[in-house]
């Protein structure tokens, strides 16, 4: 009985240990598959991060002369730096105002092509038209706009004729104008974003709700107020969240038209985070401001993922 018992339970320990391997290697397959794309996000955004932050706590970073650890020395001086205390209230101005006008643009767009008055063809040449722009790149953006707003573009032509100017005005390049024009520019290639996010929505939601609130009494704006934000509000959080954080993060259009200038007024945390390190070669500070607008970015971000899974 004793080797009868001795086999069972050696044969029992075998078959343990080929169960744990096979589990193990179902369990480890998986991550096998995604492991070049890990290494890839490692190497290439975890690795630069850790850099960027490291840098931001010394006094030199990128020279063959040893650095020397400064803690928060660097974060005072960006804050005690009136450039780019100007840049920050013009990136969140920058922001919310270009957010706003995507919004009132996308919800009206969206509206008028969810609208039963147009035909489908209609609706398939507005549908082109109003998305157009966000099929631009910045670079192409930057250009056309630059030839719009230049001293002899067709805005100035248009407004002399008009005569509401009587001299050409540059739109880029004066204090008072440069950073609307910004915003201008940003607001066109911006909101298509909102156009086909809230149209989604529009489509996605019930008719009898109208109906019901037709036989109600109710009119078009507490149909709107009371069915259609609602209905959309989920939507509506969402794209605005996502906006915040890319606009926050917007340089090649600023950079490639006005360049933070002129005499900053249009200054951004991105170009200004550029000047310090590729003009100025201020590596440490530039890194700390990249860090702070990584912190904030990441803030907003998960209070996205938190505004997403109480959705779900």
């Amino acid at each position: 009985m004793s080797v009868n018992s001795g086999f069972v339970e050696r044969i029992n320990t075998k078959s343990l240990h080929r169960n744990a391997g096979d589990t193990f290697k179902r369990k480890a397959i998986p991550y096998a598959y995604i492991s070049p794309t890990l290494l890839l996000i490692l190497v290439l955004m975890i690795v630069p991060i850790a850099m960027v932050i490291g840098y931001s706590f010394v006094d030199r970073a990128v020279t063959e002369t040893p650095s020397r650890f400064t803690w928060l020395d660097n974060y005072a001086a960006l804050f005690t730096d009136g450039v780019y205390v100007e840049a920050i209230g013009n990136t969140f101005a920058f922001t919310i105002v270009s957010m706003v006008v995507h919004m009132a643009l996308g919800m009206a767009f969206a509206l008028i092509l969810n609208t039963k008055s147009l035909s489908k063809v209609t609706k398939a040449i507005f549908r082109v038209v109003y998305i157009l722009p966000w099929m631009f790149t910045a670079a192409i953006i930057a250009v056309m706009w630059k030839l719009i707003l230049n001293p002899s573009g067709i805005v100035n032509y248009f407004l002399e004729a008009a005569g509401l100017i009587s001299k050409k005005v540059e739109w880029l390049g004066s204090v008072n104008t440069a950073m609307f024009s910004v915003m201008l520019m940003n607001i066109w290639c911006g909101y298509p974003f909102y156009l086909v996010s809230l149209l989604a929505g529009l489509q996605g939601i019930s008719e009898d709700l109208y109906e019901a609130a037709t036989v109600d009494g109710a009119n078009g704006i507490h149909k709107f107020l009371h069915i259609t934000i609602p209905q959309l509000l989920p939507i509506i959080v969402s794209i605005a969240m996502m906006d915040f954080i890319w606009t926050m993060q917007t340089f090649g259009l600023v950079w490639m038209t006005t360049g933070g200038g002129p005499l900053h007024v249009t200054e951004m945390i991105s170009t200004y985070t550029y000047k310090l390190a590729f003009t100025r070669y201020k590596f440490p500070l530039a890194s700390a401001s990249a860090v702070i607008l990584l912190l904030f970015c990441t803030c907003l971000s998960l209070v996205y993922v938190k505004i997403q899974r109480a959705r779900d």
